[in-house]
């Protein structure tokens, strides 16, 4: 019998779930009120997590982006406490936030389809 999901991919659901939560719930922080978190990857071995997010209304390089990546890693080891507290794993995974390009080269592209249709 396989399995659809790995446990890695478990923990990363649950993570970025319980980030998502804390973000919208305890932060106070106004860099990360435009934040949108897309995707998390978690290290085998659990102890990295590799975290992804977009701000809403910028691009990469914009003075928004910089700010919500100062807050995010001011805010890490609270994030990581909290879930500690809510994950039933033997080892919290130490965070590290990326920036996620993927939605400004999507826009790149819609706009180079639409140049060549036109």
């Amino acid at each position: 019998m396989s399995q659809d999901f790995s446990r890695t991919d478990r923990v990363s659901q649950e993570i970025l779930r319980l980030l998502a939560t804390l973000l919208r719930r305890e932060t106070k922080d106004p860099r990360l009120q435009n934040l949108t978190l897309t995707e998390c990857k978690v290290s085998k071995d659990m102890s990295q997590a590799k975290i992804y997010y977009t701000v809403l209304g910028a691009k990469a390089g914009d003075e928004a982006v910089a700010d919500a990546e100062k807050a995010l890693e001011k805010a890490a080891a609270f994030f990581r406490s909290e879930l500690g507290k809510q994950l039933r794993l033997r080892i919290t995974p130490n965070l590290r936030f990326y920036y996620d390009t993927v939605p400004d080269h999507v826009d790149h592209i819609d706009a180079l389809i639409r140049k060549a249709l036109s």
